[in-house]
């Protein structure tokens, strides 16, 4: 017999997989979404979100406690204004609910990183992620009003600005907008390579922002193109931008990797609404292991290349790494 490889002896026991093990998931790793509403005594289930919630700025806490205890340090913030306009005016507002939100997260718990959503589409009556000009997104005068959002954001206390936009020059202007206004040392989370996708419909139920008319493919990415995605991924680094994040992640791993072996920031992916969501539903439905599919899936994106995981799954996966269930 020819001699062979005993590649299995490396399986050979649990002990001796772990000991193994190329890549792992830690809590830290983890970027929880949060998402608040105005009102009161507000604690209301995402329709097609099974496990995520709104909450009022007085139920926050209770929310919070938990984040805590179970070790995660990350919250990604957005919010759900009472009233909107045709220029998001709550979204750059010093009264705005996710400023007001920042500052209760920073005082209840200053030692958890708040990570701020910067975009204009929950804000705007025609929930669009800029301002509209004869049927169109214009870019530059939306890139003024998302320069003034972070500021304000950043004002509030936030530790990150994660703009989502995809307006052409986010990253300048923001960071020319931030240290202009003496936060030069607020890090951007640049959502670099977003795609018009069809997997964050549940999110739209979550942050009220589908929009009124048309869709987004005129500023978010093709789904069939991977080299235009380096190309944006570069120029928010030539920008400023001090993470780079890949949304969606399941389907774009590739471009996870892709980014993973051209730049050396840390890397993000987004773990996004339908992707939780298609998880909960076929667990609900009694045909696939919840917790191995998500364990797998984490796994997964670290093994593309990412750093960082925003996922709604961050509570139950920090329950699994403690050893809970």
């Amino acid at each position: 017999m020819q001699p062979f490889e005993r590649h299995r002896r490396l399986r050979k026991t649990t002990a001796m997989r772990n000991l193994v093990r190329e890549h792992h998931v830690r809590i830290e790793d983890l970027i929880y979404p949060l998402f608040i509403v105005e009102g009161e005594g507000i604690k209301e289930e995402v329709p097609s979100m099974p496990g995520v919630y709104h909450f009022s700025l007085d139920r926050l806490d209770e929310e919070l406690q938990e984040v805590v205890s179970l070790g995660i340090q990350a919250l990604l913030v957005f919010g759900v204004p009472a009233d909107k306009d045709d220029c998001g005016s709550q979204a750059y507002a010093e009264d705005g609910v996710v400023q007001k939100a920042i500052r209760r997260i920073k005082e209840k718990h200053p030692e958890l990183l708040v990570i701020a959503d910067t975009c204009l589409c929950q804000y705007t009556d025609h929930g669009h992620c800029g301002v509209i000009g004869e049927g169109y997104v214009q870019n530059d005068p939306s890139l003024a009003l998302l320069a003034q959002t972070a500021v304000s954001q950043a004002k509030a206390g936030a530790d990150v600005i994660a703009p989502s936009n995809m307006m052409d020059g986010f990253v300048a202007a923001i960071r020319q907008a931030l240290d202009e206004a003496g936060y030069a040392d607020v890090p951007i989370m640049s959502y670099a390579v977003k795609y018009a996708s069809s997997y964050y419909g549940p999110f739209r139920d979550a942050a009220h922002s589908a929009p009124q008319f048309g869709d987004r493919r005129t500023y978010q990415m093709d789904p069939a193109n991977a080299r235009e995605g380096l190309r944006e991924a570069a120029a928010d680094v030539a920008q400023g931008a001090d993470f780079l994040m890949v949304k969606p992640a399941l389907a774009y791993m590739d471009m996870v990797q892709r980014l993973r072996e051209r730049f050396d920031l840390p890397l993000v992916v987004y773990n996004v609404s339908a992707e939780y969501s298609m998880v909960k539903a076929a667990a609900a439905n009694g045909w696939i292991d919840e917790q191995q599919i998500v364990w797998e899936t984490m796994v997964g994106f670290k093994r593309a290349g990412a750093d960082l995981i925003i996922t709604y799954h961050a509570k139950d996966v920090a329950r699994w790494l403690q050893g809970g269930k």
